[in-house]
């Protein structure tokens, strides 16, 4: 069995279009060579009876030369009537069978044989008329036909199949391609809707209306299964954003975990490189988180871990970014910085905003503190987990110092205020 390429494979457009020229082809040519027979038939019979009239008006004409037996009399009456007349060939007999006398007709080159062969083809064979005086046969006529009606109604009937084919050919193209448009245009509305469904995942286009019925409730049908694919597939982004955001957040919070954390923190430094910038981390750790879980319970402690990081997140820029590395550790990531002075700022900021006391469950409120470690990037790390160990190693030296302060890597001496906020 030949397989066609899809390459190969003929288009709708033109499947339809080449039926629709045939059919109308065909059926001019069928009505055309039909009427063209039934012509040619009627043509006959009036050609034979037109032969009988001849005949009978030469057989009045040479009678009286014919019973006299006057060759030039008879020759010149046939002559007479027949080069007139639709005759090829025409002859008189007398009684006893004998050529009398003869009329042809001249030859006038390739167009009188054509004549000659139509007449031969489409006419009966040479008729004959007896010649009668008072009752009595005294000789007769041999007549042939002449072709050149007939092959005028042929020529005219040929020209008359080839300006109705032509026309017909055009009348079928032009309703061929009004029929396409209702047929192809839907088909490849449909078919655009789709190959954009598949190759881009453009779920949100629709096949517009169609004028024929069954192309129509088919776009429709097909519409109806882009709008579940389409809900199907808002379902699943909203729960792959939702399993990211988990895989990438603290359930409790709502901060960014330390995965998250450490690859935000990895492109910012080399951003950084790039363009000669300064990143800091701070260290953030509570002073008094196991205290108060002990000493309240869980959801207490649940509390002051979500206060912290509202609290934390309040005091930082739009493009900063805290995160919850685990228990009672924060981190915070600002990008750019300007100057070191900049971040011990924003630690000031922060450990300020510890002062308020933090409600807790059962109308309890209780008051809290942070220890913050500073490392700014290049100075104290050119790697994310080098730069880490300098903030923590930082939040260490101040926790040493006194709660509820700051202190930069690298430093002499604490940057911030060093007494007790708790």
């Amino acid at each position: 069995m030949k397989i066609l390429k899809r390459g190969n494979r003929p288009t709708l457009h033109s499947v339809i279009g080449r039926g629709n020229l045939l059919v109308a082809l065909v059926g001019v040519a069928m009505a055309s060579v039909s009427l063209t027979l039934l012509g040619v038939l009627a043509l006959r019979v009036y050609a034979d009876n037109n032969l009988h009239l001849i005949a009978r008006s030469i057989s009045y004409t040479v009678e009286a030369a014919v019973v006299f037996d006057d060759k030039t009399a008879t020759t010149e009456a046939l002559a007479l009537i027949a080069s007139n007349e639709e005759v090829a060939d025409a002859q008189v007999f007398d009684q006893q069978g004998q050529l009398l006398a003869r009329w042809q007709r001249p030859e006038t080159g390739w167009v009188s044989d054509l004549e000659l062969h139509i007449a031969k083809a489409f006419l009966e064979e040479p008729m004959s008329m007896p010649i009668l005086h008072q009752g009595r046969e005294v000789g007769s006529i041999r007549l042939t036909g002449h072709g050149a009606s007939l092959m005028r109604f042929l020529l005219s009937g040929l020209v008359g199949i080839i300006l109705c084919t032509a026309i017909s050919a055009w009348v079928a193209l032009f309703l061929a391609r009004r029929q396409l448009r209702g047929i192809i245009k839907p088909l490849r509305n449909l078919a655009a809707v789709a190959h954009a469904a598949r190759i881009d995942r453009a779920f949100d286009k629709r096949v517009p209306p169609a004028d024929i019925a069954e192309l129509d409730n088919f776009g429709n049908d097909f519409n109806a299964l882009l709008d579940e694919l389409e809900a199907w597939q808002s379902h699943l982004q909203s729960e792959n954003e939702s399993l990211a955001h988990q895989a990438n957040h603290d359930s409790l919070t709502g901060l960014p975990n330390r995965a998250f954390f450490e690859g935000r923190l990895m492109r910012a430094l080399r951003s950084a490189n790039k363009l000669g910038e300064r990143v800091a981390v701070l260290f953030l750790d509570s002073d008094r988180f196991k205290e108060i879980n002990d000493s309240f319970g869980h959801a207490a402690g649940d509390a002051v871990l979500v206060a912290v990081a509202n609290r934390v997140r309040a005091q930082l820029r739009e493009g900063d970014l805290v995160a919850r590395l685990g228990g009672d550790e924060f981190a915070v990531l600002l990008t750019p910085l300007h100057k070191t002075e900049d971040a011990e700022r924003i630690a000031d900021k922060i450990l300020a905003s510890m002062d308020m006391p933090i409600p807790l469950p059962g109308s309890t409120q209780v008051l809290t503190s942070l220890s913050i470690g500073v490392a700014v990037y290049p100075d104290h790390g050119a790697t994310p987990g080098a730069l880490l160990n300098a903030a923590d190693g930082a939040m260490y030296q101040a926790k040493r110092l006194s709660r509820g302060a700051q202190y930069t890597a690298g430093s002499e001496h604490p940057a911030a205020d060093v007494q007790n906020r708790s």
